[in-house]
């Protein structure tokens, strides 16, 4: 499977959207923007996101748009987040777009956030060279209470991408 980033576009957003409210994915994802259902507010989430500097790709699989990647933040404090398409979970999707969004976005360090309870996230993260920091709570809209968080970062370009 051929795993490529671009940019985003307006023909992407009806499947993004489709995969930014699969239940399952929301849950696991847990720290995600509230009231993303409503297609009026992910039109306008997602106007204001491409209005920014943030890095915003499009994960494509052989062609299929199959979900997101971006960098966030400002210098010095940038978090790197991406959703794939649960049909693409365990398939490698996640670390081969991980990895082509940190050989573009080259700047270090790098931070991440994930629930503690998101193995596959965690895994996805370790794998392209993150490490953990520190474990904190945070509340996560998905699971309408507060949970453990794991903060990971990606020191400098000797810690990039591992095997």
């Amino acid at each position: 499977m051929e795993i490529v980033l671009r940019a985003v576009q307006d023909g992407d957003l009806p499947v993004v959207r489709r995969q930014m409210t699969d239940p399952e994915a929301v849950r696991m994802a847990a720290f995600c923007p509230d009231g993303l259902d409503d297609r009026e507010a992910f039109a306008a989430y997602w106007k204001r996101l491409r209005g920014t500097s943030h890095v915003l790709r499009a994960v494509l699989a052989d062609g299929a748009v199959v979900g997101t990647a971006a960098v966030y933040g400002v210098p010095g404090e940038r978090e790197v987040t991406y959703w794939i398409d649960r049909a693409y979970w365990g398939r490698g999707v996640a670390t081969a777009a991980l990895r082509a969004l940190l050989a573009e976005v080259r700047d270090r360090p790098l931070y991440a956030r994930a629930a503690a309870d998101n193995a596959g996230s965690l895994r996805v993260l370790r794998k392209c060279g993150f490490r953990e920091t520190a474990r904190a709570r945070g509340f996560a809209n998905a699971r309408g209470r507060e949970i453990a968080e794991v903060v990971l970062v990606l020191a400098d370009r000797a810690d990039g991408p591992a095997g």
